[in-house]
């Protein structure tokens, strides 16, 4: 066992001795061993594993990639051109047996980018020497610093589709019954799709928010649910997957299909690491500037860590929704600058699936660890701060499945709830949302009308009743305390190693 997951094992166990004489939680216990045993609800339903997040699933430490390029900034003037022709070099080298190309150094300095850098190859990392290294977006335009993405959309392979063979499926649970299973293999990836209904939206209220202008009632073609898995095992008709059920799967609702899908463009490794990210900016309320530090979408397996990013209207970073397993660690995003209203200052924005945000700070944002419409977990927050508030954290919108904020500490609001017509119909953010040990000023944790449940544990600060009245409670537990374990994501990690 390396020295960092021993060095987790024993910080866990300290913490787990700090909390000893606070509440266990009745969702999960704690065993004598520290393994983690799960109490269903009446569906069979239990709290997820979240361990399986982040840059391959926490298994692999991020590495430090050799350096196979230094560079250094322009005298005067751009120093785009310098950066994105290195990258461009590094791009057609080949890739080792880790799956790098190698690492770029960029020296101490300010580099000038009057538009956009672009990391489309994978095996690539962008390196700098700390804060020493600043990358400035220079003049007008709203854009993203860094742009790191690779191609195409995730396709069906025709003649794998199948339907399970249960009418509920509880969430947690790892494996599917299906009709078909002679479709697969042991290793496939494939789409567990749980489509939208109209009864599904029927029943969930969202074809009757409150109207005002420019207000959408979900319509059910809008809320087919793809869920990317892994097979690990099949055993006669059950098919186990790599990462748990986060929504119930229920026959009412239309059930769910598998299939096996293949999304040849999506790269893999890349990092950006060590600098500072800003933006100039010609008054506090100026719209016309960088606008996200860095953009990552169709990547897999990467990482952005010790990354300071200040002046940007939206993002420190920003995950789309074809990204997955990326870990956000040990970065900032200070002091953004823009008016003060919807569609700004996301911090950290997580739009895709696996993904761990981790040990960062937000400070005069609105939406500080966010993520957006349809986002399919799990995903994971740990260990994050936000100062100077100016919204909430949590889901933002549309029905985001299965999110960890674990150990966040805020001086605003975690709200989980039916936000009705504000933007074009938000409506229910939600569900499988878990919110464990946090501080906040105040939190309005609600269960939507259907389809699963939102938790309450360990909050530390007011509860209130949201935006809307008469929306069921979320599930409370320790108003006020914190529970054991201290963090749930680092427990539930413990447990994966052990296993």
């Amino acid at each position: 066992m390396n020295t960092k997951v021993v060095a987790l094992f024993s910080l866990s166990a300290l913490l787990l001795f700090a909390f000893r004489n606070f509440q266990e939680s009745k969702y999960i216990g704690v065993n004598k061993d520290g393994s983690l045993s799960y109490k269903a609800d009446e569906a069979g339903n239990i709290i997820p594993d979240f361990s399986k997040v982040g840059y391959h699933q926490g298994d692999i430490e991020i590495p430090t990639v050799p350096v196979v390029k230094t560079i250094s900034p322009a005298t005067s003037g751009s120093s785009q051109e310098i950066i994105q022709a290195a990258i461009d070099e590094v791009s057609a080298y080949p890739i080792d047996k880790n799956g790098f190309r190698g690492a770029i150094l960029l020296k101490k300095g300010m580099y000038a980018i009057p538009q956009s850098i672009h990391i489309n190859k994978g095996g690539i990392v962008l390196r700098g020497e700390g804060e020493a290294t600043q990358l400035v977006a220079t003049g007008k335009g709203q854009r993203s610093l860094i742009i790191v993405s690779g191609a195409g959309t995730a396709k069906e392979i025709k003649g794998t589709r199948t339907t399970l063979t249960e009418d509920d499926v509880p969430v947690g649970r790892f494996y599917l019954a299906v009709k078909n299973p002679e479709y697969f293999k042991v290793g496939d990836a494939i789409v567990v799709c749980r489509p939208g209904t109209d009864q599904w939206i029927k029943d969930l209220k969202m074809d009757q928010i409150d109207p005002r202008e420019g207000t959408k009632q979900w319509e059910a073609k809008g809320y087919n649910l793809n869920f990317e898995r892994v097979i690990t095992k099949i055993k006669d008709k059950q098919i186990y997957i790599d990462q748990p059920i986060v929504m119930p799967l229920e026959q009412k609702y239309g059930g769910a299909e598998i299939y096996k899908y293949a999304f040849e463009g999506r790269i893999a490794e890349v990092g950006i690491e060590n600098m500072l990210l800003s933006s100039e900016y010609t008054s506090e309320a100026d719209e016309d500037h960088g606008w996200e530090a860095i953009q990552i979408n169709k990547l897999e397996q990467g990482w952005v860590r010790n990354i300071k990013a200040q002046f940007f209207g939206f993002s420190c970073v920003s995950i789309g929704s074809d990204a997955k397993y990326i870990t956000v660690r040990d970065s900032k995003c200070f002091d953004p600058k823009s008016i003060i209203t919807g569609g700004r200052r996301y911090s950290f924005n997580v739009d895709g699936q696996f993904n761990l945000v981790i040990n960062c700070e937000a400070r005069e944002g609105r939406h500080d660890y966010v993520t957006g419409a349809k986002t399919l977990g799990p995903n994971v927050f740990y260990n994050c701060k936000a100062t100077g508030t100016h919204a909430d954290i949590g889901p933002h919108h549309r029905w985001s499945v299965g999110t960890l904020y674990d150990n966040i500490s805020t001086d605003g609001e975690i709200n989980i709830q039916d936000r009705g017509n504000w933007g074009t119909g938000h409506g229910w953010v939600g569900t499988t949302q878990v919110v464990w040990n946090a501080s906040v000023k105040r939190a309005a944790i609600q269960n939507p009308w259907i389809s699963g449940k939102n938790y309450a544990i360990g909050i530390k600060g007011e509860k209130y009743n949201g935006r809307l009245a008469g929306r069921p409670d979320g599930s409370w537990e320790s108003k006020g305390d914190f529970v054991v374990p201290q963090s749930l994501y680092l427990a539930q990690l413990k447990d994966k190693k052990r296993n």
